[in-house]
Protein backbone atom coordinates (compact mmCIF):
# COMPACT_ATOMS: atom_id res chain seq x y z
CA UNK A 1 0.00 0.00 0.00
CA UNK A 2 1.44 3.34 -1.09
CA UNK A 3 1.18 6.03 1.58
CA UNK A 4 0.95 9.52 0.07
CA UNK A 5 -0.67 11.60 2.79
CA UNK A 6 1.44 14.76 2.58
CA UNK A 7 0.73 17.98 0.69
CA UNK A 8 3.16 20.20 -1.19
CA UNK A 9 3.03 23.67 0.37
CA UNK A 10 5.58 26.50 0.21
CA UNK A 11 8.26 24.37 -1.42
CA UNK A 12 8.07 21.39 0.97
CA UNK A 13 6.05 18.25 1.63
CA UNK A 14 4.05 18.76 4.82
CA UNK A 15 1.74 16.58 6.87
CA UNK A 16 -2.00 17.34 6.91
CA UNK A 17 -3.30 19.50 9.73
CA UNK A 18 -5.34 16.51 10.85
CA UNK A 19 -5.66 12.92 9.58
CA UNK A 20 -8.39 12.31 6.99
CA UNK A 21 -7.41 9.22 5.03
CA UNK A 22 -8.89 8.20 1.69
CA UNK A 23 -8.13 4.98 -0.17
CA UNK A 24 -7.24 5.20 -3.88
CA UNK A 25 -8.88 2.35 -5.80
CA UNK A 26 -7.40 0.49 -8.76
CA UNK A 27 -10.35 0.36 -11.20
CA UNK A 28 -8.98 -2.77 -12.88
CA UNK A 29 -9.18 -4.76 -9.64
CA UNK A 30 -11.56 -2.73 -7.41
CA UNK A 31 -8.87 -2.97 -4.71
CA UNK A 32 -7.25 -0.10 -2.79
CA UNK A 33 -3.57 0.33 -3.60
CA UNK A 34 -2.73 3.71 -2.06
CA UNK A 35 -3.87 6.08 0.64
CA UNK A 36 -3.92 9.88 0.58
CA UNK A 37 -5.24 12.45 2.99
CA UNK A 38 -8.02 14.91 2.25
CA UNK A 39 -7.15 18.44 3.28
CA UNK A 40 -9.22 20.67 5.50
CA UNK A 41 -9.50 24.42 5.96
CA UNK A 42 -6.13 24.77 7.72
CA UNK A 43 -4.32 23.04 4.84
CA UNK A 44 -6.07 25.15 2.21
CA UNK A 45 -5.37 28.34 4.14
CA UNK A 46 -1.68 27.43 4.46
CA UNK A 47 -1.37 26.77 0.73
CA UNK A 48 -3.17 29.98 -0.23
CA UNK A 49 -1.05 31.98 2.23
CA UNK A 50 2.12 30.53 0.66
CA UNK A 51 0.89 31.41 -2.82
CA UNK A 52 -0.08 34.91 -1.74
CA UNK A 53 3.32 35.55 -0.17
CA UNK A 54 5.09 34.31 -3.30
CA UNK A 55 2.97 36.29 -5.74
CA UNK A 56 4.70 39.71 -5.68
CA UNK A 57 8.10 38.20 -6.40
CA UNK A 58 6.90 35.80 -9.08
CA UNK A 59 4.74 38.44 -10.80
CA UNK A 60 7.78 40.73 -10.94
CA UNK A 61 10.03 38.02 -12.39
CA UNK A 62 11.00 38.94 -15.97
CA UNK A 63 9.04 36.98 -18.58
CA UNK A 64 12.23 35.39 -19.93
CA UNK A 65 12.95 33.91 -16.50
CA UNK A 66 9.41 32.55 -16.19
CA UNK A 67 9.84 30.94 -19.61
CA UNK A 68 13.13 29.39 -18.52
CA UNK A 69 11.43 27.98 -15.42
CA UNK A 70 8.73 26.30 -17.50
CA UNK A 71 11.39 24.92 -19.84
CA UNK A 72 13.01 23.27 -16.78
CA UNK A 73 9.62 21.84 -15.81
CA UNK A 74 9.27 20.30 -19.26
CA UNK A 75 12.78 18.86 -19.08
CA UNK A 76 12.17 17.21 -15.70
CA UNK A 77 8.68 16.09 -16.80
CA UNK A 78 10.18 14.09 -19.64
CA UNK A 79 12.58 12.31 -17.28
CA UNK A 80 9.61 11.24 -15.11
CA UNK A 81 7.44 10.05 -18.01
CA UNK A 82 7.30 6.41 -16.91
CA UNK A 83 6.45 7.36 -13.32
CA UNK A 84 3.60 9.53 -14.58
CA UNK A 85 2.35 6.79 -16.91
CA UNK A 86 2.37 4.12 -14.21
CA UNK A 87 0.53 6.41 -11.78
CA UNK A 88 -2.22 7.28 -14.27
CA UNK A 89 -2.61 3.69 -15.44
CA UNK A 90 -3.11 2.49 -11.87
CA UNK A 91 -5.23 5.33 -10.50
CA UNK A 92 -7.71 5.89 -13.35
CA UNK A 93 -7.40 2.77 -15.47
CA UNK A 94 -5.72 4.06 -18.61
CA UNK A 95 -4.14 1.12 -20.48
CA UNK A 96 -0.41 1.46 -20.03
CA UNK A 97 0.22 2.06 -23.74
CA UNK A 98 -2.35 4.89 -23.73
CA UNK A 99 -0.88 6.26 -20.50
CA UNK A 100 2.65 6.33 -21.92
CA UNK A 101 1.50 7.81 -25.22
CA UNK A 102 -1.53 10.08 -25.16
CA UNK A 103 -1.81 10.72 -21.42
CA UNK A 104 1.84 11.61 -20.74
CA UNK A 105 2.29 12.98 -24.26
CA UNK A 106 -0.49 15.52 -23.78
CA UNK A 107 1.53 17.24 -21.08
CA UNK A 108 4.66 17.35 -23.23
CA UNK A 109 2.68 18.90 -26.09
CA UNK A 110 0.94 21.52 -23.96
CA UNK A 111 4.09 22.67 -22.16
CA UNK A 112 5.97 22.87 -25.45
CA UNK A 113 3.15 24.79 -27.10
CA UNK A 114 3.05 27.26 -24.22
CA UNK A 115 6.78 27.90 -24.57
CA UNK A 116 6.33 28.56 -28.29
CA UNK A 117 3.28 30.79 -27.78
CA UNK A 118 4.87 32.79 -24.96
CA UNK A 119 7.12 34.65 -27.37
CA UNK A 120 3.98 36.12 -28.95
CA UNK A 121 2.64 37.57 -25.70
CA UNK A 122 2.35 41.36 -25.71
CA UNK A 123 2.63 42.66 -22.15
CA UNK A 124 2.67 46.40 -22.81
CA UNK A 125 1.45 48.19 -25.93
CA UNK A 126 0.25 51.63 -27.06
CA UNK A 127 -3.49 52.10 -27.37
CA UNK A 128 -5.00 54.21 -30.14
CA UNK A 129 -3.73 57.65 -31.02
CA UNK A 130 -3.85 59.18 -27.54
CA UNK A 131 -0.34 60.10 -26.35
CA UNK A 132 0.66 58.11 -23.26
CA UNK A 133 -2.24 55.63 -23.50
CA UNK A 134 -1.20 52.01 -23.03
CA UNK A 135 -2.64 48.57 -22.39
CA UNK A 136 -0.69 46.48 -19.88
CA UNK A 137 -1.23 42.79 -19.17
CA UNK A 138 -0.67 41.64 -15.60
CA UNK A 139 -1.12 38.29 -13.83
CA UNK A 140 -4.48 37.76 -12.13
CA UNK A 141 -2.94 36.79 -8.78
CA UNK A 142 -3.37 33.64 -6.70
CA UNK A 143 -5.31 31.05 -8.68
CA UNK A 144 -7.05 27.85 -7.61
CA UNK A 145 -6.71 25.02 -10.12
CA UNK A 146 -9.23 22.18 -9.86
CA UNK A 147 -8.59 19.27 -12.22
CA UNK A 148 -10.42 16.03 -13.12
CA UNK A 149 -9.46 12.35 -13.18
CA UNK A 150 -9.99 11.45 -16.85
CA UNK A 151 -6.95 13.18 -18.43
CA UNK A 152 -4.98 14.12 -15.30
CA UNK A 153 -1.76 15.53 -16.76
CA UNK A 154 -3.52 17.01 -19.78
CA UNK A 155 -5.51 19.31 -17.54
CA UNK A 156 -2.80 19.96 -14.97
CA UNK A 157 -0.29 21.08 -17.61
CA UNK A 158 -2.89 23.21 -19.42
CA UNK A 159 -3.54 25.15 -16.22
CA UNK A 160 -0.17 25.14 -14.47
CA UNK A 161 1.85 25.96 -17.59
CA UNK A 162 -0.33 28.92 -18.50
CA UNK A 163 -0.59 30.26 -14.94
CA UNK A 164 3.15 29.98 -14.41
CA UNK A 165 4.00 31.92 -17.57
CA UNK A 166 1.39 34.56 -16.82
CA UNK A 167 3.07 35.27 -13.48
CA UNK A 168 0.40 33.77 -11.23
CA UNK A 169 0.98 31.66 -8.14
CA UNK A 170 -1.30 28.71 -7.58
CA UNK A 171 -2.90 26.00 -5.47
CA UNK A 172 -3.72 22.78 -7.32
CA UNK A 173 -6.48 20.47 -6.14
CA UNK A 174 -6.39 17.35 -8.32
CA UNK A 175 -9.17 14.80 -8.35
CA UNK A 176 -9.17 12.75 -5.17
CA UNK A 177 -9.99 9.70 -7.32
CA UNK A 178 -6.75 10.01 -9.32
CA UNK A 179 -4.30 12.08 -7.23
CA UNK A 180 -1.01 10.20 -7.56
CA UNK A 181 0.09 11.51 -10.95
CA UNK A 182 -0.48 15.04 -9.64
CA UNK A 183 1.82 14.28 -6.70
CA UNK A 184 4.51 13.12 -9.13
CA UNK A 185 3.94 16.40 -10.98
CA UNK A 186 4.50 18.31 -7.72
CA UNK A 187 7.85 16.52 -7.39
CA UNK A 188 8.63 17.66 -10.94
CA UNK A 189 7.85 21.27 -10.04
CA UNK A 190 10.09 21.01 -6.98
CA UNK A 191 12.98 19.49 -8.93
CA UNK A 192 12.63 22.21 -11.58
CA UNK A 193 13.56 24.75 -8.91
CA UNK A 194 10.37 26.83 -8.71
CA UNK A 195 10.49 29.38 -5.88
CA UNK A 196 8.66 28.25 -2.72
CA UNK A 197 4.97 29.10 -2.78
CA UNK A 198 4.64 29.55 -6.53
CA UNK A 199 3.13 26.06 -6.89
CA UNK A 200 1.23 24.30 -4.09
CA UNK A 201 -0.82 21.09 -3.99
CA UNK A 202 -3.53 20.10 -1.53
CA UNK A 203 -5.55 16.92 -2.05
CA UNK A 204 -9.23 17.03 -1.26
CA UNK A 205 -12.73 16.55 -2.57
CA UNK A 206 -15.04 19.08 -4.16
CA UNK A 207 -17.12 19.68 -1.06
CA UNK A 208 -13.98 20.30 1.01
CA UNK A 209 -10.89 21.82 -0.57
CA UNK A 210 -12.72 22.61 -3.82
CA UNK A 211 -15.28 24.75 -2.00
CA UNK A 212 -12.62 26.28 0.23
CA UNK A 213 -10.66 27.47 -2.80
CA UNK A 214 -13.79 28.70 -4.55
CA UNK A 215 -14.79 30.85 -1.59
CA UNK A 216 -11.36 31.90 -0.31
CA UNK A 217 -11.00 35.71 -0.21
CA UNK A 218 -7.31 35.55 -1.19
CA UNK A 219 -7.88 33.45 -4.32
CA UNK A 220 -8.43 35.75 -7.31
CA UNK A 221 -9.35 33.14 -9.92
CA UNK A 222 -10.63 29.57 -10.20
CA UNK A 223 -9.80 27.46 -13.24
CA UNK A 224 -11.95 24.33 -13.19
CA UNK A 225 -12.35 21.31 -15.44
CA UNK A 226 -15.07 18.79 -14.65
CA UNK A 227 -18.81 18.27 -14.74
CA UNK A 228 -21.29 20.98 -15.66
CA UNK A 229 -23.06 20.45 -12.33
CA UNK A 230 -19.86 21.11 -10.38
CA UNK A 231 -19.01 24.08 -12.61
CA UNK A 232 -22.31 25.72 -11.73
CA UNK A 233 -21.68 25.17 -8.00
CA UNK A 234 -18.16 26.64 -8.26
CA UNK A 235 -19.47 29.69 -10.10
CA UNK A 236 -22.03 30.32 -7.37
CA UNK A 237 -19.43 29.90 -4.63
CA UNK A 238 -16.98 32.22 -6.39
CA UNK A 239 -19.61 34.92 -6.86
CA UNK A 240 -19.39 35.95 -3.19
CA UNK A 241 -15.84 37.21 -3.72
CA UNK A 242 -16.27 38.18 -7.40
CA UNK A 243 -13.53 35.84 -8.58
CA UNK A 244 -12.64 35.32 -12.18
CA UNK A 245 -13.88 31.83 -13.11
CA UNK A 246 -12.95 29.82 -16.18
CA UNK A 247 -14.74 26.53 -16.79
CA UNK A 248 -14.06 23.61 -19.12
CA UNK A 249 -17.05 21.30 -18.69
CA UNK A 250 -18.89 18.43 -20.34
CA UNK A 251 -19.87 17.76 -23.92
CA UNK A 252 -22.12 15.74 -26.20
CA UNK A 253 -20.25 15.99 -29.48
CA UNK A 254 -22.01 15.32 -32.78
CA UNK A 255 -20.13 13.68 -35.66
CA UNK A 256 -21.86 14.36 -38.99
CA UNK A 257 -21.00 11.71 -41.58
CA UNK A 258 -22.28 12.38 -45.09
CA UNK A 259 -22.62 9.75 -47.79
CA UNK A 260 -19.60 11.16 -49.63
CA UNK A 261 -17.28 10.91 -46.60
CA UNK A 262 -14.10 8.89 -46.86
CA UNK A 263 -14.44 5.14 -46.16
CA UNK A 264 -12.69 5.33 -42.77
CA UNK A 265 -14.92 8.04 -41.31
CA UNK A 266 -17.08 5.67 -39.28
CA UNK A 267 -14.11 3.73 -37.94
CA UNK A 268 -12.32 6.94 -37.04
CA UNK A 269 -15.40 8.26 -35.24
CA UNK A 270 -15.99 5.09 -33.23
CA UNK A 271 -12.37 4.81 -32.15
CA UNK A 272 -12.41 8.43 -31.03
CA UNK A 273 -15.63 7.83 -29.09
CA UNK A 274 -14.14 4.79 -27.31
CA UNK A 275 -10.71 6.33 -26.63
CA UNK A 276 -9.85 6.48 -22.92
CA UNK A 277 -12.83 4.15 -22.32
CA UNK A 278 -15.13 6.91 -23.56
CA UNK A 279 -14.07 9.22 -20.72
CA UNK A 280 -13.38 12.38 -22.73
CA UNK A 281 -15.49 15.52 -22.75
CA UNK A 282 -14.80 16.05 -26.47
CA UNK A 283 -15.76 12.50 -27.51
CA UNK A 284 -17.97 12.31 -30.65
CA UNK A 285 -20.69 10.28 -28.90
CA UNK A 286 -23.51 11.16 -31.34
CA UNK A 287 -22.82 9.81 -34.82
CA UNK A 288 -25.22 11.40 -37.32
CA UNK A 289 -25.19 9.51 -40.64
CA UNK A 290 -26.79 10.47 -43.94
CA UNK A 291 -29.57 8.01 -44.79
CA UNK A 292 -27.87 6.63 -47.91
CA UNK A 293 -24.85 5.53 -45.87
CA UNK A 294 -26.69 4.69 -42.65
CA UNK A 295 -27.06 0.89 -42.80
CA UNK A 296 -23.44 0.36 -43.76
CA UNK A 297 -22.29 2.73 -41.02
CA UNK A 298 -24.26 0.79 -38.41
CA UNK A 299 -22.77 -2.49 -39.60
CA UNK A 300 -19.24 -1.10 -39.63
CA UNK A 301 -19.68 0.27 -36.10
CA UNK A 302 -21.06 -3.09 -34.92
CA UNK A 303 -18.12 -5.03 -36.31
CA UNK A 304 -15.53 -2.66 -34.89
CA UNK A 305 -17.17 -2.47 -31.44
CA UNK A 306 -17.36 -6.25 -31.21
CA UNK A 307 -13.69 -6.50 -32.20
CA UNK A 308 -12.56 -3.94 -29.60
CA UNK A 309 -10.61 -5.71 -26.85
CA UNK A 310 -11.20 -4.85 -23.19
CA UNK A 311 -8.76 -5.66 -20.41
CA UNK A 312 -6.83 -4.54 -17.33
CA UNK A 313 -4.89 -1.31 -17.55
CA UNK A 314 -1.61 -3.11 -16.85
CA UNK A 315 -1.85 -5.22 -20.02
CA UNK A 316 0.30 -4.11 -22.94
CA UNK A 317 -1.24 -3.47 -26.33
CA UNK A 318 -4.12 -1.33 -27.59
CA UNK A 319 -7.37 -2.02 -25.78
CA UNK A 320 -10.03 -0.39 -23.63
CA UNK A 321 -9.41 -0.37 -19.90
CA UNK A 322 -11.94 0.04 -17.08
CA UNK A 323 -13.85 3.20 -16.31
CA UNK A 324 -12.58 5.05 -13.30
CA UNK A 325 -14.88 4.09 -10.42
CA UNK A 326 -17.86 2.11 -9.20
CA UNK A 327 -20.02 5.24 -9.34
CA UNK A 328 -19.04 5.88 -12.95
CA UNK A 329 -19.66 2.23 -13.86
CA UNK A 330 -23.14 2.31 -12.33
CA UNK A 331 -24.01 5.57 -14.10
CA UNK A 332 -23.04 4.11 -17.48
CA UNK A 333 -24.96 0.90 -16.84
CA UNK A 334 -28.08 2.89 -15.92
CA UNK A 335 -27.84 4.93 -19.13
CA UNK A 336 -27.40 1.79 -21.26
CA UNK A 337 -30.55 0.37 -19.65
CA UNK A 338 -32.33 3.66 -20.32
CA UNK A 339 -31.36 3.46 -23.99
CA UNK A 340 -32.93 0.01 -24.21
CA UNK A 341 -36.05 1.11 -22.35
CA UNK A 342 -36.55 4.12 -24.64
CA UNK A 343 -36.40 1.99 -27.77
CA UNK A 344 -32.91 2.43 -29.18
CA UNK A 345 -31.68 -0.60 -31.13
CA UNK A 346 -28.71 -2.29 -29.48
CA UNK A 347 -26.29 -3.52 -32.13
CA UNK A 348 -23.18 -4.19 -29.99
CA UNK A 349 -22.32 -4.47 -26.33
CA UNK A 350 -24.98 -3.74 -23.77
CA UNK A 351 -25.34 -4.06 -19.99
CA UNK A 352 -22.82 -5.79 -17.77
CA UNK A 353 -19.13 -6.56 -18.01
CA UNK A 354 -17.46 -8.13 -21.02
CA UNK A 355 -17.13 -11.91 -20.93
CA UNK A 356 -14.25 -13.29 -18.84
CA UNK A 357 -14.08 -10.12 -16.75
CA UNK A 358 -15.99 -10.58 -13.51
CA UNK A 359 -14.14 -7.93 -11.50
CA UNK A 360 -13.13 -4.37 -12.27
CA UNK A 361 -15.15 -1.46 -13.67
CA UNK A 362 -15.18 -2.76 -17.24
CA UNK A 363 -17.92 -1.69 -19.67
CA UNK A 364 -18.80 -3.52 -22.86
CA UNK A 365 -18.08 -1.40 -25.97
CA UNK A 366 -21.66 -0.46 -26.87
CA UNK A 367 -23.36 0.84 -30.00
CA UNK A 368 -26.99 1.93 -30.27
CA UNK A 369 -28.68 2.54 -33.64
CA UNK A 370 -31.99 4.19 -34.53
CA UNK A 371 -31.50 6.69 -31.76
CA UNK A 372 -33.78 9.73 -31.86
CA UNK A 373 -32.70 13.23 -30.79
CA UNK A 374 -34.93 13.26 -27.72
CA UNK A 375 -33.72 9.99 -26.21
CA UNK A 376 -31.75 10.28 -22.99
CA UNK A 377 -28.65 8.67 -24.50
CA UNK A 378 -28.66 11.35 -27.23
CA UNK A 379 -28.83 14.18 -24.71
CA UNK A 380 -26.92 13.24 -21.55
CA UNK A 381 -23.17 12.89 -21.31
CA UNK A 382 -22.53 9.18 -20.66
CA UNK A 383 -18.73 9.30 -20.23
CA UNK A 384 -18.23 5.69 -21.23
CA UNK A 385 -17.66 3.60 -24.39
CA UNK A 386 -21.21 4.09 -25.70
CA UNK A 387 -21.98 5.38 -29.21
CA UNK A 388 -25.40 6.56 -30.39
CA UNK A 389 -26.08 6.52 -34.15
CA UNK A 390 -28.83 8.73 -35.61
CA UNK A 391 -29.94 9.00 -39.27
CA UNK A 392 -30.53 12.26 -41.16
CA UNK A 393 -31.76 13.17 -44.63
CA UNK A 394 -30.51 16.71 -45.28
CA UNK A 395 -27.65 18.96 -44.25
CA UNK A 396 -30.01 21.35 -42.52
CA UNK A 397 -31.54 18.49 -40.51
CA UNK A 398 -28.10 17.26 -39.48
CA UNK A 399 -27.06 20.71 -38.28
CA UNK A 400 -30.32 21.14 -36.37
CA UNK A 401 -29.84 17.81 -34.57
CA UNK A 402 -26.20 18.56 -33.82
CA UNK A 403 -27.02 21.96 -32.32
CA UNK A 404 -30.01 20.69 -30.32
CA UNK A 405 -28.06 20.20 -27.10
CA UNK A 406 -27.27 22.28 -24.02
CA UNK A 407 -23.59 21.53 -24.62
CA UNK A 408 -21.21 23.07 -27.13
CA UNK A 409 -17.68 21.70 -26.86
CA UNK A 410 -16.61 19.89 -30.05
CA UNK A 411 -18.51 18.91 -33.17
CA UNK A 412 -17.16 16.94 -36.10
CA UNK A 413 -18.06 16.56 -39.78
CA UNK A 414 -16.96 14.23 -42.57
CA UNK A 415 -17.64 15.05 -46.23
CA UNK A 416 -15.69 15.46 -49.47
CA UNK A 417 -17.64 18.59 -50.47
CA UNK A 418 -15.48 21.71 -49.82
CA UNK A 419 -18.44 24.09 -49.90
CA UNK A 420 -20.28 21.99 -47.35
CA UNK A 421 -17.24 21.93 -45.06
CA UNK A 422 -17.17 25.73 -45.13
CA UNK A 423 -20.87 25.94 -44.29
CA UNK A 424 -20.61 23.40 -41.46
CA UNK A 425 -17.61 25.15 -39.91
CA UNK A 426 -19.84 28.17 -39.33
CA UNK A 427 -23.19 26.47 -38.74
CA UNK A 428 -22.16 24.02 -36.01
CA UNK A 429 -22.53 25.66 -32.59
CA UNK A 430 -19.49 24.70 -30.55
CA UNK A 431 -16.22 26.06 -29.28
CA UNK A 432 -14.38 23.67 -31.60
CA UNK A 433 -15.20 22.05 -34.96
CA UNK A 434 -12.98 19.38 -36.51
CA UNK A 435 -13.45 18.48 -40.16
CA UNK A 436 -12.45 15.25 -41.90
CA UNK A 437 -10.30 14.10 -39.02
CA UNK A 438 -7.88 17.02 -39.26
CA UNK A 439 -6.35 18.19 -35.96
CA UNK A 440 -6.83 21.81 -34.96
CA UNK A 441 -3.11 22.54 -34.73
CA UNK A 442 -0.51 23.09 -31.97
CA UNK A 443 -1.60 25.66 -29.42
CA UNK A 444 -5.16 25.97 -30.75
CA UNK A 445 -7.50 27.01 -27.93
CA UNK A 446 -9.50 24.21 -26.30
CA UNK A 447 -12.91 25.12 -24.90
CA UNK A 448 -16.62 25.35 -25.50
CA UNK A 449 -19.79 27.39 -25.13
CA UNK A 450 -23.00 27.09 -23.14
CA UNK A 451 -23.06 24.11 -20.73
CA UNK A 452 -19.57 23.13 -21.89
CA UNK A 453 -18.10 26.21 -20.19
CA UNK A 454 -16.41 29.30 -21.58
CA UNK A 455 -12.70 28.71 -20.97
CA UNK A 456 -10.03 28.74 -23.66
CA UNK A 457 -7.08 26.56 -22.69
CA UNK A 458 -3.77 25.99 -24.45
CA UNK A 459 -1.41 28.19 -26.43
CA UNK A 460 -1.51 31.98 -26.42
CA UNK A 461 -5.18 32.29 -25.42
CA UNK A 462 -4.60 29.89 -22.55
CA UNK A 463 -1.90 32.15 -21.12
CA UNK A 464 -4.04 35.26 -21.63
CA UNK A 465 -6.83 33.67 -19.54
CA UNK A 466 -4.58 34.08 -16.47
CA UNK A 467 -4.00 37.80 -17.05
CA UNK A 468 -5.89 41.04 -16.53
CA UNK A 469 -5.71 44.05 -18.85
CA UNK A 470 -4.87 47.41 -17.28
CA UNK A 471 -5.69 50.54 -19.29
CA UNK A 472 -3.25 53.36 -18.48
CA UNK A 473 -3.10 57.00 -19.60
CA UNK A 474 -0.42 59.63 -19.40
CA UNK A 475 2.58 57.29 -19.55
CA UNK A 476 5.71 59.32 -20.43
CA UNK A 477 7.45 58.35 -23.63
CA UNK A 478 10.44 56.08 -23.05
Amino acid sequence: MLEQRNFYINGAWVAPARPNDLAVIDPSTEEPFAVISLGDRADTDAAVAAARAAFPGWAATPPAERKAALARVLEVYQTRAEDLAQAMSREMGAPIELARGSQVGAGVSHLGNFLAAFDKMVWDQPFGDTPGARLIREPVGVVGLITPWNWPLNQITLKVGAALLAGCTMVLKPSEIAPLSAMVFAEIMHDAGLPPGVFNLVNGDGAGVGTQLSTHPDVEMISFTGSTRAGIAITRNAAETLKKVTLELGGKGANLIFADADPDAVKRGLRHCFQNSGQSCNAPTRMLVERAAYDQAVETARQLAEATPVGPASEEGRHIGPVVSHAQYEKIQALIETGLAEGARLVAGGPGRPEALNRGYFVRPTVFADVTPHMTIAREEIFGPVLSILPFDTEDEAVAIANDTPYGLTNYAQTSDPARLTRLARALRAGMVELNGQPRGPGAPFGGIRASGRAREGGLMGIEEFTEVKSVSGVPDA
